[in-house]
């Protein structure tokens, strides 16, 4: 689905991968390698570990669920009935999105399409 098309909640909806955090990440940590380089490092590694997360997940919304996947295993469901807030950061630059459940909170770096991600939350979970 591209974030041009607006979501239909009966549809199962995987959101498209975005590269640009490690990607960035990556970029910056070349200079910073010669400034400073345990930072640059660490830039570096978090860039590295950022890609190969965007490469390996998947995330879709179905008509009741927001599931994290890798590859074609389930490795979390967050039902949207436990959901009682979410909020994604920085609207120009999205990089972080936040979701509390009725008994956690999760933080995910975004690391799929923020548009589709923002239309399907807006559609599926209104803030209250």
């Amino acid at each position: 689905m591209t974030s041009s098309i607006a979501p239909n909640s009966a549809a199962t909806v995987e959101l498209k991968p975005s590269y640009n955090i490690p990607v960035v990440l990556v970029i910056a940590a070349i200079p910073l390698l010669f400034l400073q380089p345990w930072v640059g490092i660490v830039f570096a590694f978090l860039g590295l570990f950022l890609l190969f997360q965007t490469v390996s997940l998947r995330v879709q919304f179905t008509a009741t669920d927001f599931d994290l996947y890798r590859g074609d295993k389930l490795l979390r469901r967050f039902p949207y009935q436990e959901w009682q807030n979410w909020r994604i950061f920085w609207d120009r630059v999205p990089i972080l999105f936040y979701f509390k459940e009725i008994n956690s909170i999760h933080f995910l770096p975004i690391l799929f399409d923020p548009k589709t991600l923002k239309a399907c939350l807006e559609e599926r979970c209104p803030r209250i």
